[in-house]
């Protein structure tokens, strides 16, 4: 009895201690500083951020492909580094731009719009969400055609996790409706959302900018709704587009946070890329002021050890373009015609400029607004004279140049201005081509626009082991992770758009 008796104090006496250890035990293990949540307009900031990617190697899709179909930025090199310089598919480069938008940059908006929605004195964080969603679905609609759209980023909150395709032609016009409402939405009623990393809270700029991304989206559908587009172009007119390059849509780098397609090529890529030829002859020929910005060259260099300042020249009589149609080794048969002592030899993009650590990249620029108006204004969409918005256009991105720690002196910019004035015979290949140079290093934009304008008038990769039966690659195909996820649903995006190859034509890239 003694023996049980001492059990039973014993086992009391335990459960009280334990029960004393209890109390505040969750008071006690919460983590003070350590967020379990975060503001929406935080979350925005991210999706924003992560638009420019994650890493170094997110950026391998644009130096693959993008760059290189444009040809302003080519390798000769294969492997992990094929695509646009032999024009055949490369499964580890064509998927980059939907693995990042859909995991990273869309499941970040698409909680900031939920969050949002219903709250209305968070409507203009709600409107800043859906104006950069719309942003990033051109991008992703661009590259692939057919897309997960209505459907996106719902797997959390409505368990939906394989997604319908739908088509392009429905992606635009709802893409069209929400620049629209949201840019309208926007107010300086509300106290401005001071942490937002684009503008640091100002609505009118948030408003301009949704109006700029308006104009481009109409103009995308010139080719094949015209109507829409003259519709949408004047509604982003009249709502406000850009006014100067203190608007434009930027994301500012540092030494510690920097410009990954800088810091790929600053190290790992460092002797890979090169500048191509038609890009570096189109500057030369025209005498322009831009390319000592873009392009050095390390004279004579026989290998990537040579590749030293002591080398290193950006004077624009310099400067030799990689051709088109070679690897790293029948690039060897054209040097001697091109000048150079090796294919380590030719232009590459300046780290010291526009390629800084520390360099910023541009999401949509009031020299870009400037000649897609000038465009406009020659279909008669638009009021003004083409030739001086075409000359504003020019100007502005010449002015961008101090961006990058270059500023351009007034008498530079006056004599190229001077000297290319706007002719009407042959305006569209004249705008286009300098929202070509415009775009550069914005690899999305460029290779959209080139698709749709069909300038410059580039000639075909001659790479003789193209996978590419027409003139240039038209999209990327999707990611074969899709066929494993969502196979059904892909099959019927491939049935009604064309085969997943480099050559079908997204919906409105219209022959």
């Amino acid at each position: 009895m003694k023996t049980n008796l001492n059990y039973i104090l014993a086992l009391g006496l335990s459960l009280s201690l334990l029960s004393g250890c209890d109390q505040g035990f969750d008071e006690v293990n919460i983590n003070k500083v350590d967020p379990t949540s975060l503001s929406p307009s935080m979350v925005l900031n991210k999706g924003i951020i992560s638009t420019n990617y994650l890493d170094g190697f997110g950026t391998l899709g644009m130096l693959t492909y993008n760059f290189g179909i444009v040809q302003q930025i080519i390798t000769p090199y294969g492997s992990s580094l094929s695509g646009a310089n032999y024009d055949q598919i490369n499964g580890g480069n064509t998927p980059l731009v939907w693995v990042n938008f859909y995991r990273n940059v869309l499941k970040q908006l698409v909680a900031v719009i939920d969050q949002t929605k219903s709250d209305p004195l968070q409507s203009n964080t709600y409107n800043a969400a859906r104006i950069w969603k719309a942003y990033i679905f051109m991008i992703l609609t661009d590259t692939y055609g057919d897309i997960p759209y209505f459907e996106a980023g719902q797997g959390y909150t409505n368990e939906i996790i394989t997604p319908k395709y739908d088509p392009q032609e429905a992606i635009y016009k709802d893409i069209l409706k929400e620049l629209d409402e949201a840019s309208a939405a926007l107010t300086t009623a509300q106290s401005p959302v001071v942490t937002d990393i684009l503008y640091g809270g100002d609505v009118a700029k948030w408003k301009k900018l949704g109006y700029s991304f308006m104009l481009r989206a109409g103009m995308r559908l010139t080719k094949v709704d015209p109507a829409t587009a003259q519709s949408y172009v004047t509604k982003a007119v009249t709502g406000g587009v850009f006014q100067s390059n203190a608007d434009n849509s930027i994301i500012r780098h540092t030494a510690i946070y920097n410009n990954y397609i800088a810091n790929h090529l600053a190290a790992r890529e460092k002797t890979n890329f090169y500048l191509a030829a038609p890009f570096v002859n189109y500057l030369k020929a025209n005498n322009d002021p831009r390319l000592p910005i873009f392009a050095v060259r390390y004279v004579g260099a026989k290998g990537g050890q040579e590749q030293v300042a002591a080398r290193a020249s950006s004077d624009p009589a310099v400067q030799i373009g990689m051709p088109m149609g070679y690897n790293d080794v029948s690039i060897n048969t054209v040097l001697a015609q091109n000048n150079v002592a090796s294919l380590w030899d030719f232009s590459q993009v300046n780290l010291n400029t526009v390629l800084k650590l520390d360099a910023p990249e541009f999401h949509i620029t009031y020299a870009q607004v400037q000649l897609l108006l000038a465009e406009a204004a020659v279909r008669g969409w638009v009021a003004g004279a083409a030739a001086d918005y075409f000359a504003k256009g020019i100007r502005a991105n010449l002015e961008q140049m101090a961006s990058y720690g270059s500023t351009l002196p007034e008498a530079s910019i006056k004599a190229y201005l001077d000297a290319h004035p706007l002719d009407a015979a042959k305006a569209l290949d004249q705008i286009n081509t300098q929202y070509w140079v415009a775009s550069f290093l914005d690899g999305n934009e460029a290779f959209a626009n080139f698709r749709r304008s069909g300038f410059p008038a580039l000639t075909k990769n001659p790479y003789p082991g193209s996978e590419v039966k027409g003139d240039f690659i038209r999209r990327m195909p999707y990611p074969d992770s899709e066929i494993v996820v969502n196979s059904g649903k892909l099959n019927e995006a491939i049935a009604r758009q064309g085969p997943n190859t480099l050559d079908t034509r997204v919906w409105w890239d219209k022959k």
